[in-house]
C-alpha cells in the first residue's frame, strides 16, 4: 500500500525491500550515512587501544551498529584467546541488551548513551531510573573529561581515517556479500600488517 502515491517505508525508516532492486549487487542495501543514502555495506571494527590493531571485524547490510557489539566482543575474545576487560563505544552501540551482555561477560563498559533526536529538554536520550542506560550515563558523568569513553575517539576513529585517507580505501570493489566480506577482511589484515611492520621498524 502507499500513502499519497508514495510507497510505505519499512519499520526502520528505510525504503521497503520491494521499492527497488540493485541489479549490480543484489546483496547490498540502501544505507543512511552522514553524507546521505548509499547502496552498499557496513564494515565494523573492534580495535585495541594500545596499538591500534584491529582485533575483530564484521560486515553487515544494516546501516545501524546496534546489533554489532556482542558479535564483535565474541569475535575479539576468540581472536585474542582472552577475556576483554574494558570496552568503549559510541552511542550507536549503546542499548540496554548490550549493557546486560557486558555485565554477563564481566566487561566494564563505557558506551555513550547518546542524545535524543528531539524532545527532551536536555537533549539526552530518556533513560529509566535504575536501568543500565541510566547507570552508564552516571558512570560517564562521574568521570567527566577523564572518562575512558573518550578513548574511543583516539582508538577506532584514527584507524578508520588511516584506512580511508592514508590508504585510499573509499569503496568496495567487489560485488556480493561473501566477496565483499572477504575484501573487508583483507583491508583489515593489510592495516594490521602495516602497523606491525611500523612497530618493528621503531
Amino acid at each position: 500500500m502507499s500513502e499519497r502515491g508514495r510507497p510505505r517505508r519499512a519499520p526502520d525508516g528505510r525504503p521497503p525491500q520491494r521499492a527497488q532492486r540493485n541489479f549490480t549487487d543484489p546483496d547490498s542495501r540502501i544505507l543512511k550515512t552522514r553524507d546521505g543514502f548509499i547502496q552498499g555495506y557496513n564494515g565494523q571494527l573492534a580495535v585495541d587501544h594500545a596499538h591500534q590493531i584491529i582485533v575483530a571485524q564484521r560486515l553487515t547490510t544494516n546501516g545501524s551498529d546496534q546489533a554489532a557489539l556482542v558479535p564483535l566482543l565474541d569475535a575479539a575474545r576468540a581472536a585474542l584467546g582472552r577475556k576483554l576487560r574494558e570496552v568503549s563505544a559510541d552511542a550507536g552501540f549503546c542499548r540496554e541488551s548490550h549493557l546486560e551482555a557486558l555485565e554477563d561477560r564481566r566487561i566494564r563498559g563505557y558506551l555513550a548513551p547518546g542524545r535524543a533526536a528531539h524532545g527532551t529538554p536536555s537533549g539526552r536520550r530518556r533513560t529509566r531510573p535504575g536501568s543500565g542506560m541510566a547507570k552508564m550515563a552516571a558512570r560517564l558523568k562521574r568521570a567527566g573529561r577523564r572518562s575512558r569513553d573518550r578513548l574511543r575517539k583516539q582508538t577506532v576513529e584514527p584507524v578508520i581515517g588511516q584506512i580511508k585517507q592514508a590508504r585510499g580505501f573509499r569503496q568496495f570493489l567487489l560485488r556480493g556479500f561473501a566477496q565483499v566480506a572477504a575484501e573487508w577482511a583483507l583491508v583489515c589484515t593489510a592495516h594490521n600488517l602495516t602497523k606491525l611492520l611500523a612497530a618493528r621498524a621503531v
